[in-house]
C-alpha cells in the first residue's frame, strides 16, 4: 500500500530537532537527512524555517496496482510509464534545443542556422541540458522520497523533501549548503557528475536558497519573483498516480512557494502540473486538460493573470500557428507556460507524433528569450500526451545524458507500482 500523500497537518508538541542529524530524543535514532519529524526550537521560531507539523496516523490510498487495473485506458493510449519516460525525456530534449539558442537573438538564429532550430543536427557544438532539467529532475526526487518514507508507513513532510532537495541542488551549484541551512544527507542523484554543471540557473531560486529559509505561501520568500523558476520544474507533481487534482495543486503551490512568493509564479506552476496530470491519468486532450487549469487559477484572485493567459493560449493557437521570431512577452511565468501551450496546440495537424514532437519544439524554441524553458514545458507536454515512443530516436542517441534521466523515471515508477503498459 502507499501511504498518505496528502500535506501533514500542523500540530503541536513534539520533538524539537534543528538538524536532521540529530538525535531524535524520543526514538534514540539518528535522522538520516530526510523529511521527516522536522521541527523548529523555540529559540528560532521567527525564522522562516520548517514549520512543526505531525499527523496522528497515516492514511492510506489506494493500492496503486490494484486502481490501476480498474482505470480506463482508450485504445492505442500510451501507458503510465510510457508516459511519465516520455513527459521527463520530452523536457530535457525541449530544454536541450531551446538551451543551444538561449542567448541569441532571432537575427543570430538565422544567420547560425537559417530559418529556424528545427533539429539537433543544426547543433555544431555540444548539446547540454540547462538548470530547468536539473531542478525537475530534483524535485522528481524530492517527491521520490516522500514516496520511500511514505511506502515504509512513515509520515513525511513533502515540502521539507522537496526543499531538502532543492538545497542538495543548490550545494551541486555553489559547492556547499547555505550556512544557516540543514545538511541534508546525500542520495543516489547527487552524485550523478552531469548535474554538478552550472547551466544558467535561476537567480530567483538561488537568491532563495541562499537563505537558508524555506519559503511557503503564507511566509513567503522573493514575493515579487513572477518569473518562471518554479513553474519550469513542477511537471513531476502531475505524474503522482491516483492523487487528486486538488492534492496536486496545493503540493505544487507548496513546491514553487518554496523559491517564489509570488501567487502568479505558485498558480503558474500548479496549473502546469494539473495539466500534465489530465493528460497523463486521464487522457485528456490537451484542449481540455487547459480548459479546465483555466478555471482552477480563475478561483486563485491573488493570481489574476494565469487564467486570462491560459485562455489566451487557447484562442491563439486556434488562429495562427506561432512563428519562432514571436517573444514570451514580459517573462512572466503565466505567458512562459501559455508559449509552451500554444506552440504544441498550433502544431498539431502534423502527420505523425514523433512529426508534432518536432515541429513543437521547433515553434517553442525559436525565440529571442526563454527558449530553455518554454522548450522543456513543450517536451513535457508532448511526451506525456504520446509517451516516450514518439521522442525522436536520433535526437536521444545524441542528447545528453538520456539514460539519466530514464533512471529516474524508473526509480519513482518503481515505487508508485505501476503496471508496465505499451507505449
Amino acid at each position: 500500500m502507499i501511504r498518505s500523500f496528502l500535506p501533514l497537518q500542523p500540530a503541536g508538541a513534539g520533538p524539537l530537532l534543528t538538524n536532521v542529524s540529530t538525535l531524535a530524543p524520543d526514538s534514540g535514532r539518528k535522522l538520516d537527512g530526510s523529511c521527516r519529524q522536522w521541527r523548529i526550537p523555540s529559540s528560532q521560531r521567527s525564522h522562516r524555517s520548517l514549520r512543526s507539523r505531525r499527523v496522528p496516523r497515516p492514511l492510506d490510498l489506494v493500492n496503486v496496482t490494484e486502481a490501476a487495473s480498474g482505470a480506463p485506458v482508450q485504445s492505442g493510449s500510451p501507458g503510465f510509464a510510457s508516459r511519465v519516460r516520455g513527459c521527463l525525456s520530452g523536457g530535457a530534449l525541449g530544454d536541450q534545443l531551446g538551451y543551444a539558442v538561449e542567448y541569441s537573438s532571432w537575427q543570430e538564429i538565422e544567420a547560425r542556422i537559417g530559418a529556424g532550430l528545427q533539429d539537433f543536427g543544426q547543433l555544431d557544438g555540444p548539446r547540454h541540458f540547462s538548470g530547468v532539467t536539473q531542478l525537475t529532475l530534483y524535485t522528481l526526487d524530492g517527491l521520490t522520497e516522500a514516496l520511500e518514507w511514505a511506502n515504509a508507513g512513515v509520515a513525511a513532510d513533502e515540502a521539507a523533501c522537496l526543499w531538502l532537495a532543492y538545497l542538495r541542488w543548490y550545494a551541486t551549484q555553489d559547492g556547499r549548503f547555505p550556512d544557516s541551512a540543514p545538511e541534508p544527507q546525500p542520495r543516489w542523484i547527487d552524485g550523478q557528475a552531469v548535474l554538478h554543471h552550472r547551466r544558467s540557473p535561476g537567480e530567483t531560486c538561488l537568491s532563495a536558497l541562499t537563505t537558508g529559509e524555506m519559503g511557503t505561501p503564507t511566509r513567503p520568500l522573493n514575493r515579487e519573483a513572477r518569473d518562471g523558476g518554479a513553474l519550469v520544474r513542477s511537471a513531476p507533481f502531475g505524474l503522482l498516480p491516483f492523487v487528486s487534482a486538488e492534492t496536486v495543486y496545493k503540493l505544487t503551490v507548496d513546491g514553487a512557494a518554496i523559491t517564489h512568493g509570488h501567487p502568479s509564479a505558485q498558480h503558474s506552476a500548479a496549473a502546469f502540473s494539473g495539466i500534465i496530470r489530465m493528460i497523463v491519468q486521464e487522457d485528456a486532450a490537451l484542449p481540455d486538460a487547459v480548459r479546465a487549469a483555466a478555471a482552477r487559477a480563475g478561483r486563485e484572485s491573488a493570481a489574476t493573470g494565469v487564467a486570462p493567459a491560459l485562455r489566451r493560449a487557447l484562442e491563439l493557437a486556434a488562429g495562427t500557428q506561432p512563428e519562432p521570431a514571436d517573444t514570451p512577452g514580459s517573462g512572466h511565468a503565466e505567458e512562459a507556460l501559455a508559449a509552451a501551450i500554444r506552440a504544441v496546440l498550433a502544431t498539431a495537424g502534423a502527420a505523425t507524433p514523433e512529426e508534432h514532437c518536432r515541429r513543437a519544439l521547433a515553434a517553442a524554441v525559436g525565440r529571442r528569450a526563454g527558449s530553455a524553458a518554454i522548450g522543456s514545458m513543450a517536451g513535457q507536454l508532448l511526451g506525456a500526451l504520446y509517451g516516450e515512443s514518439a521522442l525522436p530516436e536520433a535526437w536521444l542517441r545524441t542528447a545528453e545524458a538520456p539514460e539519466l534521466v530514464r533512471e529516474m523515471a524508473n526509480r519513482f515508477l518503481a515505487l508508485t507500482q505501476a503496471p508496465e503498459q505499451p507505449a
